[in-house]
């Protein structure tokens, strides 16, 4: 399903005061490093997507793949509000095109570590793309600490060509939905890692820097794990990635 947006550039998402601390299922534990970034832009709307929402699960156990889903909204209008949605993963997708200078926008989507973007289920191309775009080392160090009441964001020193994006972003690993309407009603859908909020934390500007946050206000109560980005001004090449609690394989 492909559509043309006109979506109003709106603010980043800001913590949200008060949200519920997330209780993980399983501790935070060592995973394989992240040499490749693979963000679904995926819609409960959207019947073409399910082929790239299992193969999103298929990547998510690749060693080094940090595998993410984004719930777009933009579909919502044919009959089903996605529960997984949000305006700002639409906008997300939206910044993307508008970065890449392309304008596509559509569903399913892949987009790989920031920059290449392709159609989420087509197999042979995603697989070339991740190997193509597999790196041994990021241009900024990124770790994520636990202190008991707030997740540290730690980055690394670099050169910055300009400034870069942390962007935070709590990730629940599994949930199944019954879809009622729309194109997709009467199915079950199961969906992977899927992003439930974006916290633009701090700007980087090419020194090592830490970032501390609550966990009550940073982990939405359906939360497992989180995951920190560093991407080129708002939204361009990934240049750090992390994970903490049941995010990755």
């Amino acid at each position: 399903m492909s559509d043309r947006l006109s979506l109003n550039r709106r603010q980043c998402l800001a913590l949200a005061a008060g949200a519920g601390v997330s209780a993980l299922a399983s501790p935070a534990r060592a995973a394989d490093p992240i040499d490749v970034v693979v963000e679904l832009f995926s819609s409960q709307g959207c019947s073409s997507c399910p082929p790239a929402d299992k193969l999103l699960t298929e990547l998510r156990d690749q060693p080094g793949v940090l595998a993410l889903t984004f719930h777009v909204d933009y579909w919502d209008y044919l009959g089903w509000k996605d529960t997984l949605g949000a305006p700002d993963f639409s906008q997300r997708q939206y910044d993307y095109a508008k970065a890449r200078g392309d304008m596509d926008v559509y569903t399913p989507q892949m987009i790989v570590n920031g920059t290449k973007q392709m159609v989420g289920s087509q197999r042979s191309e995603v697989f070339a793309v991740l190997d193509q775009s597999r790196t041994k080392t990021w241009p900024v160090a990124i770790t994520i600490g636990d202190n008991g009441k707030e997740l540290v964001f730690a980055m690394g020193a670099g050169t910055a060509g300009s400034d870069a994006t942390l962007w935070v972003m709590p990730v629940l690993d599994r949930v199944s939905v019954k879809i009622e309407k729309g194109e997709m009603a009467g199915s079950e859908m199961t969906y992977t890692n899927v992003v439930r909020k974006l916290v633009p934390a701090a700007m980087w500007k090419g020194a090592a820097a830490k970032v501390s946050l609550p966990k009550d206000g940073l982990l939405t109560p359906d939360a497992t794990g989180c995951v920190a980005l560093l991407q080129t001004g708002k939204v361009g090449a990934v240049l750090g990635a992390a994970a903490w609690g049941r995010v990755t394989s």
